[in-house]
């Protein structure tokens, strides 16, 4: 590989924060990206000092040099005192560097191109919040909404979701079913009914209500007149709001041109020309621009004029910024490798079979998983002993996947409380993408190598804890860079995939730090569908995991015999299921089983403890 060439331009630092996430993009003077990805939300309001230092302290990490300037945007950053508060907060992090700190509306204005002839701007931004902001070229300002989803935000994602989840509840105490859109967003929420929304919608987060607007555009493309009038409102309130921003810069009659951010407006085409067309109406002498350059570039040019250098418009591609994925196993030569993206010859015509021999082939396919598990049962046991070692010590057990891989992980993690009454945070499932990939793909999420390190880092992994890496094609980019932070941090780590050619791939690796301590890796063959690994290697995934947690909770005690003496007993089946627990290892009746059990809240191993100290 040829080495880089060093950067000796200054380089110029964007930073800009919403309630979805944080874009960082670093341009030298001549115009080159040095360094362009994203990581969690930042919003001001939301976070304490602490949590805003370990914030930026993760995105200095992944810079690839020092910034000779600054430019920050946050959202919330309403008042002196917070800029003040969040240029404190840059100072410490990165001291003696001039820095503007500012609210991600003044980020998103500085993005828009210079026009010839200088007009008084209203950034009319709807992403997750919503917002009106509004500059004059001698520096007057206005702002209309952006209060957050409980006071604020009209015609934002999260109001959009809001409005729905009110309008398809109202819909069904009128018409006595769910319309379209009901249905549509209970499937969007896995939920079986729509009793299930009212818990949820109290606890719900800003972003998780936000998503349901996705579902509210999907359906009314398809034509459905409530989520269509839910659209038409909010493009209604927008524009008012636009109209009544730029009314407090400037009188009635003065051209005025409207700047148009935010994934709402940008990622929906008919939405906008609704906005645009009631903006047009509302303000006669509107000029309507949609921002065609990402609002970070914004805080660049905030802090390019901090120094007084020209920065070019940056249309390079971005250098990769902090880990770098070997290219040993970056190479999609190895993907070619792997089962899971070969063709089965034994379901070539599996779309022409009759559904009994397709119900048969699959099956036999599945028939293979034990054996192909049972010749790396030296490796499982490794495993399982360290995993043993940690739970004994105090440590957890992790497990990383993206897709299907990072949900069975989640799913394995969310059975052990209940099953052996163990702390929530003993095992853990992280995904990439986060919660929201539980059930909806995110895009870009997997290829993500630094985010899966800064989810270990989070989660302050350290040498008593295990961690898992779970890819079925051996080189999910996010899966390594969890393995690499956890070997950094003197975790046991172990890779489970289903690709053979991951082996000799490994051994290849110069950096130890990059190597998984223990290798999985069944040969469960080709899927029957080609690629959907949620089939073969998704089942010997899951039974992969059974045996890992399953054998590491009856070594330290969780079973006796082939019983959970340690269940928790958290409805009626399981409480029955505690009384007949009892009754077997001992031979004691169920009514004196049921009152030792209330006798000690429920907890079956104490009672089992006491009923044998029963003479």
């Amino acid at each position: 590989m040829k080495p880089k060439a060093p950067i000796t331009s200054p380089a110029f630092l964007g930073i800009e924060g919403g309630g979805t996430r944080t874009t960082i993009l670093m341009i030298d003077a001549e115009g080159r990206t040095l360094a362009d990805f994203q990581t969690g939300p930042a919003v001001l309001a939301l976070m304490s000092d602490r949590e805003l230092q370990w914030h930026l302290r993760d995105i200095a990490a992944r810079l690839p040099l020092r910034p000779r300037a600054i430019g920050i945007g946050l959202a919330g950053a309403r008042t002196e005192a917070d800029r003040d508060r969040l240029h404190r907060a840059a100072s410490r992090i990165w001291p003696a560097i001039p820095c503007v700190a500012t609210n991600d509306l003044e980020t998103a204005l500085a993005a828009a191109p210079v026009a010839r002839q200088a007009l008084p701007r209203v950034l009319v931004l709807s992403g997750t919040g919503s917002c009106c902001f509004g500059r004059t070229p001698k520096g007057g300002t206005a702002k209309v909404g952006g209060r957050g989803h409980v006071i604020g935000d009209r015609a934002s994602a999260c109001d959009i979701g809001l409005r729905a989840l009110r309008a398809v509840m109202a819909d069904l105490d009128h018409q006595g079913q769910l319309g379209p859109l009901g249905v549509a967003m209970l499937n969007a929420l896995m939920f079986n009914e729509p009793e299930q929304l009212i818990p949820w919608s109290v606890h719900a987060q800003k972003t998780e209500i936000a998503s349901l607007a996705v579902t509210v555009f999907a359906t009314a493309k398809k034509g459905d007149s409530l989520a269509k009038k839910i659209l038409a409102d909010s493009a209604a309130m927008l524009a008012e709001d636009a109209c009544a921003c730029a009314a407090q810069l400037v009188p009635a009659g003065t051209r005025v041109e409207f700047i148009l951010n935010g994934g709402v407006l940008l990622k929906n085409p008919a939405f906008m020309r609704d906005v645009t067309q009631r903006l047009k109406k509302g303000w006669p002498q509107a000029k309507v621009t949609p921002l065609s350059l990402p609002s970070v570039l914004g805080a660049v040019n905030l802090a390019r004029q901090l120094t007084l250098l020209p920065v070019k418009s940056s249309s390079q591609a971005s250098l990769s910024a902090g880990l770098v994925l070997p290219e040993v196993i970056a190479d999609l030569a190895v993907l070619s490798q792997s089962p899971t993206e070969q063709r089965n010859p034994r379901s070539l015509k599996l779309d022409r079979l009759p559904l009994n021999q397709g119900i048969e082939l699959m099956l036999s396919e599945d028939a293979l998983i034990p054996e192909a598990i049972r010749k790396e049962r030296r490796e499982i046991a490794r495993v399982v002993e360290q995993v043993v070692r940690a739970f004994q010590s105090g440590g957890r057990l992790f497990y990383v996947g993206a897709g299907t891989s990072g949900r069975l992980g989640v799913l394995d993690a969310s059975e052990i409380p209940p099953t052996f009454r163990a702390p929530r945070e003993q095992v853990q499932g992280i995904i990439a993408g986060g919660r929201q990939a539980l059930w909806s793909a995110v895009e870009g999420a997997e290829d993500d190598v630094q985010a899966g390190a800064l989810a270990v880092q989070h989660r302050q992994l350290d040498a008593k804890d295990v961690l898992i890496g779970i890819a079925a094609s051996g080189r999910t980019p996010f899966v390594w860079g969890a393995l690499h932070e956890a070997n950094l941090r003197g975790a046991f780590t172990a890779l489970l995939c289903f690709n053979p050619a991951m082996r000799p791939a490994s051994k290849k690796l110069q950096d130890p730090l990059w190597k998984p301590q223990v290798l999985i890796i069944p040969n469960v063959g080709p899927e029957v569908l080609t690629g959907s690994t949620r089939l073969k290697s998704g089942t010997a995934t899951k039974l992969v995991l059974n045996l890992i947690t399953t054998l590491a909770m009856t070594k330290v005690g969780k079973v006796i015999s082939n019983l959970m003496v340690d269940v928790n007993p958290s409805n009626v089946k399981l409480r029955d299921r505690a009384i007949r627990i009892l009754a077997d290892l001992t031979g004691c009746p169920r009514d004196q089983a049921r009152e030792t059990l209330d006798q000690t809240g429920w907890i079956v191993k104490e009672a089992y403890l006491r009923l044998l100290k029963t003479p």
